[in-house]
Order: structure tokens, then C-alpha cells, then sequence
């Protein structure tokens, strides 16, 4: 009860901040900060080489699993684009024992549910049920992540909802300018072949299917994360019970890609598109570099929250767009920042002069402590909101766990935050986001956009 009032109370503090914040008002100086504690957490290896960290969090008799598999988007060929998400997605279809409807069946009688998602490094099995019924989950979970059968009706179907999915998704312009940008920072490793022909879905089989997942799931690639109100033996010996037999499978497969930052200017052409979709940045140091902390702050600092600089000069003061965000996108040791704005088309050039400006600002002059403290205030804010529930402590500890984090990185984050100087932001800015070398992508009518952009060099236009 005491850590609900505690929750409830901050979100109120963060409203009001909010609205200073949208009054462009000073935000107040915060207190002393204080470091979030993790609750202490335990770590086993089985002998296959399969991970397991239990954290005891909360009061309510819930329980997550999160088991965490090393294959992703990464581990696909040149012509296997999506074929991660398609066995992903087939592994709640039906397994040895049990059906796709007793699967979904099974998990709602423990008062939950069950899901499955694909992203580029990691393949995530999530479970989350009534204290009483963590033996059976464990159980369940196993089944699905051991014995899919990935019958021919559920592949079908799930290739049709890729198709669909696919074309929607290559007709929204962000989702456009994110092709194209990632393919400028990537080229051709895994990271930037964000889509797949519709040639290459369909020409998905279960013979691929099933290769995929026997080259690529396997005990030393997974990592089980608990996390809530259980009995600790009870859950050790069942994963023990569940998970002991699994195959050994592959090593972790690493494929860090090589990246270099370059002026770049693509156009993509959407005739008469009323907005250009603006897609900037350039590849920075990854989250296990000792000054990515201060990178992170300085994005927020420039475009990351609502009172950013960069959304108060374009969205605020000038009106040339809605939603701006600036963003530090990460991978395994691999990042890249971006600034996404769609703006009108006629004042394309004009936003980026004022993006630009703010960037350049930032590297020539330190920004006052005043300013710095109320981004601190926001970012440590949200930190500890954002670990609030058993779902959420999971993540923070799989994001160690993923990029070989020290322990102490959750425990000191908040004070790492409070210890960024104003000096250490503009040193930041001036290392890290040189906007001489940043690749820049504008979908939008290119007819109205070229003439606007002359200064910012040779332009690139694709079909």
C-alpha cells in the first residue's frame, strides 16, 4: 500500500511539472537525489548453459516470466527478412501437448495470458499469472519454447498477416524514411534490412521455419527472468524440472556492425504529400560506454521530452510541426541518435535550420544549471517510474544482462544522471552529434522540398 501511495504521488508531482512545462515555466529544483535500489536479485546457470535471475518485487501475488532467447532479426540471411518474426510468432500456435486454443486457455484459467515478441537481437517468451499457478506457467512456457510443431495452417495464416502488415507499414512515410536511414547506417548487415519483399514471404516454408529454430534456439542463448511475489525453491526446482533437458544449441551469435558517420541528403519522393517526414542522425556509443549516460541526457536535453529545446523552437515557438522526438536507438554495441519531425512542406527547410541551430547552440555553449537540473529531474523521474512492476524490473535487467553492464548500473543510475555537468553536456554535444556528419532522409514531395535545400549539398533521390 505504501509503495501504490508512493507511485501515486509522483505521477501527480510529474503532472504539475508537466504543465510548467507546456507554460515554458522554470520546472523546481529537486531534492537530494536518491539512487533506486533494485531489490535483490539471484542468478543460476543450468548445465546446458540456460540462465535464471529471480527478483522478489511487490506485494500482489503476481508473478512475470520473461524468458529471453539471443536470436532476433540479427540472425537472419540476406533473403530471410522477417523469418524471425514468423517463427516467433508460431511458437503460441500449437506445440507437442497442447493446441493454440489450450495454450491461450491454459494461461487465462492461471489468470493471465501468454505472448511472443521478435525484436532485432532478442526473441521474447512473456508470462504472467497468479502466484498460486507459477509451477504450471513454468511448465507451459517450457512447452512452447521447446516443442513448437509449427504446423502448415498457422504458417500460412501468419504469412498472410505479414503480407498485410507489410503493406501498411511501406505506406506510412516515417516508416518509409526509417527504411531508408537505417539502410544509410547499417548498408547490408542485418540492422538495416528493416523489410522483406513480399517474394521473400512467400517463399517461407516450415522447412525454413523449422531450420531457423533448430540453428538458432537453444539453451546457452536464454536467459529466464522472474520477477514478483513466489516461493523460491519451488520456482528454481521448476525451472530445473522444465528446463534441464533442453538442448545445448549454438553459441551466441555476434555480428557487430561496422558503422561510419557521413553526410548524407535522401530524398524519397511522395508527390503532392501535404508534410515532409524528416529522419536525421548519425551511429554514437553504445549503452556500455562510460559516457553514454551523459549522451543520453544530452538527447533529452535536445529533442527527447516535451520541453526539449528542439520541440520548443519547432513545435512551440515556430508551429512547424506536432510531435518532434529525438531518440539514442540501441542495440548490442551498436547505437545510433535521430531526430524524427514531420513538418509542413513548405517550411522543410526552414525546421531543419532551426534543428541545426539548436545543435549547434548546444555545442557552443553550456547550458545553465537551471536548465540541466529540471532535465535531470525529468529523467530520473521517469527511471524510477518506469520500475515499478515486476514487467518493467525485468527489462532493466535484461538490459544489463544484454549489453554486459556492471551490477551496480541500476543502483548509481540516478545519481550518474545527477552528477552531468553543463560542461559535460556542451563536451558531449561538440564529440558526439556532429551535424557536418549526419545522414539526413525527407520523404515528401520532392518537386517543392529540392528547392529549399540547396545549402545542405548533393541530394539523393530515390524512387
Amino acid at each position: 500500500m505504501k509503495k501504490i501511495k508512493y507511485i501515486i504521488k509522483t505521477l501527480l508531482l510529474f503532472s504539475v511539472l508537466s504543465v510548467l512545462f507546456a507554460q515554458n515555466e522554470t520546472p523546481p529544483i529537486g531534492s537530494e537525489p536518491k539512487n533506486f535500489n533494485l531489490p535483490p536479485s539471484q542468478t543460476f546457470n543450468l548445465d546446458n548453459g540456460l540462465s535464471v535471475t529471480t527478483v522478489q518485487f511487490g506485494n500482489i501475488p503476481k508473478v512475470t516470466i520473461q524468458i529471453k532467447i539471443r536470436v532476433g532479426n540479427l540472425n537472419e540471411g540476406e533473403n530471410e527478412i522477417w523469418l524471425a518474426d514468423l517463427t516467433g510468432d508460431l511458437l503460441t500456435e500449437g506445440t507437442e501437448k497442447y493446441s493454440a486454443e489450450q495454450i491461450a486457455e491454459k494461461a487465462a484459467e492461471m489468470g493471465g495470458e501468454v505472448n511472443v515478441s521478435t525484436g532485432l537481437d532478442q526473441t521474447t517468451i512473456t508470462g504472467s499469472v497468479l502466484s498460486e499457478f507459477v509451477p504450471d506457467l513454468i511448465s507451459l512456457l517450457a512447452e512452447i519454447t521447446q516443442r513448437p510443431t509449427f504446423n502448415e495452417k498457422s504458417i500460412d495464416r501468419i504469412k498472410k498477416d505479414l503480407l498485410r502488415s507489410l503493406s501498411i507499414q511501406k505506406s506510412q512515410p516515417q516508416n518509409i524514411a526509417n527504411e531508408s536511414f537505417s539502410k544509410a547506417i547499417y548498408g547490408d548487415h542485418p540492422y538495416g534490412r528493416m523489410y522483406p519483399t513480399e517474394e521473400m514471404i512467400n517463399g517461407f516454408d516450415r522447412a525454413k521455419v523449422v531450420d531457423f529454430y533448430t540453428n538458432n534456439f537453444g539453451a546457452k542463448r536464454t536467459h529466464i527472468f522472474v520477477s514478483g511475489v513466489f516461493n523460491e525453491d519451488e520456482v528454481n526446482n521448476s525451472i530445473k524440472n522444465n528446463f534441464s533437458t533442453w538442448k545445448e544449441g549454438n553459441d551466441i551469435f555476434i555480428n557487430v556492425p561496422e558503422t561510419k558517420a557521413q553526410k548524407d541528403l535522401i530524398i524519397i519522393d511522395r508527390k503532392d504529400a501535404p508534410q515532409s517526414t524528416l529522419y536525421l542522425g548519425l551511429p554514437v556509443i553504445d549503452p556500455s560506454d562510460p559516457n553514454y549516460i551523459k549522451l543520453s541526457v544530452t538527447n533529452t536535453l535536445l529533442g527527447g521530452y516535451f520541453s526539449s529545446r528542439i520541440t520548443t523552437n519547432i513545435r512551440e515557438d515556430k508551429g512547424y510541426t506536432y510531435s518532434p522526438r529525438s531518440q539514442i536507438s540501441s542495440r548490442y554495441r551498436s547505437a545510433y541518435y535521430l531526430q524524427v519531425a514531420d513538418v509542413s512542406t513548405d517550411v522543410t527547410a526552414a525546421a531543419l535550420k532551426e534543428i541545426f541551430y539548436e545543435i549547434n547552440h548546444l555545442q557552443d555553449e553550456a547550458p545553465t544549471e537551471e536548465e540541466l537540473n529540471g532535465v535531470k529531474n525529468y529523467i530520473a523521474g521517469i527511471f524510477v517510474l518506469q520500475n515499478s512492476s515486476p514487467n518493467a524490473i525485468i527489462n532493466q535487467l535484461n538490459y544489463v544482462d544484454l549489453h554486459n553492464l556492471n551490477n551496480d548500473y541500476l543502483n548509481t543510475y540516478v545519481k550518474q544522471i545527477y552528477s552531468v555537468t553543463p560542461e559535460e553536456i556542451k563536451e558531449t554535444a561538440s564529440k558526439y552529434l556532429k551535424d557536418k556528419e549526419m545522414t539526413l532522409v525527407i520523404v515528401g514531395d520532392e518537386a517543392k522540398v529540392k528547392k529549399q535545400l540547396s545549402e545542405y549539398g548533393e541530394l539523393k533521390f530515390i524512387e
